[in-house]
């Protein structure tokens, strides 16, 4: 029986190794996320300074191109939703995935007390 419940545990374990995988990718892609949206935000603000004439440029590529400084803060606004929406999906998939780490913890923890101590 033993040897069977050896076989539970290393797929159970091999199981939550790959949801904890998952996890770390979604906090890379949230972190990823908030620094978009901090740079937006600066750039939002640096908008708001200026004049509604001034010259601004988008980089496109290798190139700086002339862009109107109402189209400059609707494009950071859609960045900035886009961002939002993104953050708050990955919240609750951070959150089903951490619900997820914790079933495997307890099947674990249950295997664990099945297999017999050799004393």
């Amino acid at each position: 029986m033993a040897p069977d419940l050896n076989k539970k545990l290393e797929d159970e374990v091999e199981k939550y190794r790959q949801t904890q995988n998952e996890m770390k990718k979604f906090m890379t892609q949230q972190q990823q996320l908030f620094i978009t949206k901090t740079e937006n935000e600066f750039v939002k603000q640096e908008f708001e300074n200026l004049d509604s004439d001034a010259v601004i440029y988008k980089l496109v590529g290798p190139v700086l191109v002339k862009q109107e400084l109402s189209e400059g803060n609707e494009t950071v606004e859609k960045r900035l939703v886009y961002c939002e929406g993104e953050l708050k999906r990955l919240a609750s998939l951070m959150k089903d995935t951490e619900k997820k780490l914790e079933i495997h913890r307890e099947v674990i923890a249950k295997i664990q007390q099945q297999i017999p101590t050799n004393k």
